[in-house]
């Protein structure tokens, strides 16, 4: 963590990484055990365009130097050691960006509500 995180960043969140692959019968392999990571985050509906166009109504903005973050991963604010991010009430990420051209490590993801 940089110097500017251990006071910038006031938050705990947790983060449920999708697994690579498919299991033999084509299904998804599911998720990696929950990871806590610090973050700051602003909370509140709005509308932002995804880099194909899309629209998404955003539940929450999370800012942060974890850079493991890919969309399809599950995002809860807060602390959670549930194996299962649905049942943990997590959000999917559905998009991952760099928070600030200037800076390698700082991160914002987005979660639809």
């Amino acid at each position: 963590m940089s110097s500017i995180a251990s006071w910038s960043y006031t938050a705990t969140a947790t983060i449920w990484r999708k697994l690579e692959g498919n299991d033999e019968y084509g299904d998804p392999l599911g998720y990696a055990e929950p990871e806590q990571i610090i973050c700051d985050y602003e909370g509140g509906l709005s509308k932002k365009l995804a880099s194909l166009g899309a629209e998404i109504v955003v539940k929450n903005t999370v800012w942060t130097e974890f850079a493991l973050a890919a969309a399809g991963d599950y995002l809860l604010i807060g602390v959670s050691t549930e194996a299962d991010p649905v049942v943990a009430g997590a959000d999917e990420v559905r998009q991952v960006i760099s928070a600030t051209p200037t800076r390698s490590n700082a991160w914002r993801m987005i979660t639809p509500s």
